[in-house]
């Protein structure tokens, strides 16, 4: 498959998703539900009735009867099983986007339309006709044309995005940055979740409020790549790292993770780096001078030594809370205030439980930036910080959003 098919067939899956997020933040009853790949795409229960939808995006594809022939044999195939009393009766909602052809079906259809373009097939040569396969009538087929809603002029699928967008912002009083990558995530990997569970896959508009209700970047590779990872990369720089010539004097902790078999030393170096020059101010004609902490994840002890003697014999200047050899490791001493008189250029932090331990020691506005690759390690708990998790699993897409 090309990229270029792929991530059609991405934006194909995203377009269901979001069809299915809209539906049930539109649900007017918290205890109503929708279920995800039920009989249709989306199945949607509430206390007036219960409807199955199949929604589909097809932004380079003509409309023809054909292409909507097969999902309504399965409507009506579901519609004899009612009639059979086998299974509970339904609405039924066909809801598509096409780059052209709607001129060609005009609704509402007539039971001979029916029968001609959607339920009459050839199939290895031979005719046949679904309705008279299911012993239905034309009575029955009247029936089934009042319960079958066709849509085939559907929104657009940034036209569609944007509504969700502007329905999480109403429902969370947030901001457009935090309904895309906060909520918005949550939610699509809420659903993708529940729509590949072998069965359970329902869930109420009250349990799918509950579930996204989180501040954190929990992107998915799928996001990503329909996103575009420049503007996905842009968006966080832009939110958390944007560059200002008066940087608050906040205590800042860079968390970052590394993998054992790419990582390269002078990466992490160049790293170090750039957060000491990007968020520290040691200036004598500023008032409040400070550092950033530093805490490297999977980094051995041994490399962690063989880092800090690189760091020492360059000249550059940091403490890591220990106040000579032997000594245990002293919060205290790693909070000191870096300025002109010392010299520090950053803080660096051995082991994780060090992080909590320097954080509880600090009054001031502290923050977290939790840089991970596969599940965040970090958990800040009830310490009063602002803790962001950022998954990112090259360095060099690190320095360029820091």
């Amino acid at each position: 498959m090309s990229t270029r098919e792929a991530t059609d067939t991405i934006r194909g899956y995203f377009y269901q998703f979001d069809y299915s997020i809209a539906q049930l933040l539109g649900l007017s009853n918290v205890d109503d539900s929708i279920t995800i790949e039920g009989i249709e795409d989306v199945d949607i229960k509430t206390v007036e009735k219960d409807v199955a939808i199949q929604c589909k995006y097809y932004a380079k594809t003509e409309y023809n009867h054909s292409v909507i022939a097969k999902p309504i044999r399965l409507m009506l195939t579901h519609f004899k099983d009612v009639k059979s009393g086998k299974r509970p009766s339904l609405d039924y909602h066909l809801y598509g986007h096409y780059k052209s052809g709607q001129h060609k079906l005009t609704l509402p259809i007539d039971i001979d339309f029916l029968k001609d373009n959607f339920l009459t097939y050839t199939k290895d040569r031979i005719k046949s006709c679904h309705h008279e396969d299911l012993a239905l009538s034309d009575d029955d087929l009247r029936e089934f044309l009042n319960k079958l809603n066709i849509d085939i002029h559907a929104k657009e699928y940034n036209e569609q995005w944007e509504q969700v967008i502007d329905s999480i912002k109403e429902h969370f009083d947030c901001t457009k940055f935090e309904a895309e990558h906060f909520y918005y995530n949550n939610a699509i990997k809420l659903i993708k979740e529940i729509s590949t569970k072998p069965s359970g896959r329902t869930v109420s508009k009250s349990e799918f409020l509950r579930r996204i209700d989180t501040k954190e970047i929990l992107f998915n590779e799928w996001f990503v790549l329909f996103k575009g990872r420049k503007k996905f990369l842009r968006n966080l720089r832009n939110q958390y790292f944007p560059s200002t010539l008066n940087t608050s004097p906040y205590e800042r902790f860079f968390l970052i993770e590394v993998n054992s078999s790419t990582y390269e030393r002078l990466e992490i170096k160049e790293l170090i780096f750039l957060i000491s020059k990007r968020w520290s101010n040691l200036s004598r004609r500023n008032p409040t001078t400070f550092c950033p902490y530093i805490y490297i994840h999977n980094i051995s002890a041994e490399e962690l030594i063989n880092l800090k003697i690189d760091l020492h014999s360059e000249g550059f200047n940091f403490i890591d809370g220990f106040d000579f050899h032997g000594a245990p490791f002293s919060p205290r001493s790693m909070c000191v205030t870096a300025g002109p008189a010392n010299n520090i250029n950053v803080k660096i932090i051995n082991d994780i439980e060090h992080i909590k331990m320097t954080l509880d020691e600090i009054s001031t506005t502290k923050e977290v930036y939790q840089f991970y690759q596969e599940e965040p390690y970090f958990n800040s708990g009830d310490i009063s910080a602002k803790h962001i998790k950022i998954p990112l699993q090259d360095i060099k897409e690190i320095k360029e959003v820091i």
